[in-house]
């Protein structure tokens, strides 16, 4: 059986080109004990990959050069040698920008689709609903009648945390570029939607969307919306830090803003995730979302590419916002 995979062919420095990867087409050897062979049904590019580009390791080594580009996958099993798994089955991995492929089962996570599509378990059911569960219910600790901002609010992390906060019975201010996005907003639930492309001034915007300010900020860009995070959070204001993507791509650091003494004069509470962290908390957010469900308050919203070959692509599209929802890649 053969397959095609993406590989990082060198390090990122400033915006990822079409030059820094190449697509690979192997053979796959059948299953030894122990061992399953899975058909890919979608891959998932996300924000984090950018820092593993780098070469530096941060909370997590660097991508390998010229080795497959590892990230979410949901896929089908077509051969089976390991015990509790067998064709037909769907399951979950992070093996990654490729077709098909021959691992341990012990690699692989049986999902359950009776209910949910494939494709939910990489968004709004997996990781990235995670993220803003996180986010939310953990860091910032929002609560029924208080106001949240959250930034890149037409992406994956922001559409399932703009929903999850009104099913908390927040009142949700969200941003995202252009006017077509901030429609989108208003679709599933912000009571106020800013187009952040259009003003030069968004700490004005967010204060005459929301005089008061706000309780809790979801932190998905940085940059420009970190300083405009801390003007407006009111006394006692709570951020979840998850992702800074204005700066992912800067080929030199970015000056940093001047109004830090916010941080102290406002007592904020100010705390960065990483979602593996907390993953204790995954019963409860299935729970909730489960509930949340079934009441018709989740709508999953994706954005998908096809073909293998479109992984580079689609990632890049992350930073240009091309995306609404989850970015995925249908094999």
């Amino acid at each position: 059986m053969k397959s095609r995979e993406i590989h990082l062919n060198a390090y990122l420095k400033g915006a990822p080109k079409k030059e820094n990867y190449s697509v690979v087409e192997t053979e796959l050897p059948a299953p030894a004990e122990g061992q399953v062979t899975v058909r890919n049904l979608y891959i998932s590019v996300d924000p984090y990959m950018r820092g593993r580009m780098s070469g530096i390791k941060t909370y997590i080594d660097p991508f390998k050069l010229g080795a497959v580009m590892e990230g979410g996958a949901v896929g089908e099993v077509v051969e089976s040698r390991f015990e509790g798994l067998k064709p037909g089955d769907h399951v979950m991995s992070m093996l990654g920008w490729r077709e098909a492929y021959t691992a341990s089962g012990k690699a692989v996570q049986k999902i359950d689709t009776s209910l949910l599509p494939p494709q939910a378990f990489l968004g709004i059911a997996g990781l990235t609903g995670l993220t803003a569960y996180v986010g939310i219910r953990r860091i910032i600790d929002l609560q029924a009648g208080e106001t949240m901002w959250m930034s890149a609010g037409a992406g994956a992390v922001g559409s399932a945390g703009i929903q999850f906060a009104k099913a908390m019975g927040a009142n949700v201010v969200a941003t995202a570029g252009g006017q077509e996005k901030c429609d989108y907003l208003k679709t599933i639930g912000a009571d106020h939607a800013i187009d952040y492309k259009a003003t030069d001034d968004l700490t004005a915007a967010i204060r005459a969307a929301v005089p008061e300010g706000v309780d809790g900020y979801f932190e998905n860009v940085g940059g420009t919306h970190f300083t405009a995070a801390l003007n407006t959070l009111k006394q006692f204001g709570r951020m979840a830090a998850c992702g800074m993507i204005q700066r992912y791509n800067d080929a030199e650091p970015a000056s940093i803003t001047d109004n830090l003494t916010f941080i102290v004069g406002k007592s904020l509470k100010i705390q960065g995730f990483i979602v593996s962290n907390h993953l204790d908390i995954q019963p409860e957010f299935i729970k909730d979302l489960s509930n949340w469900m079934m009441a018709g308050k989740i709508t999953p919203a994706e954005t998908i590419m096809d073909g293998i070959e479109k992984a580079p692509e689609a990632f890049t599209g992350l930073f240009a916002g091309l995306n609404k929802g989850k970015m995925l890649v249908k094999i």
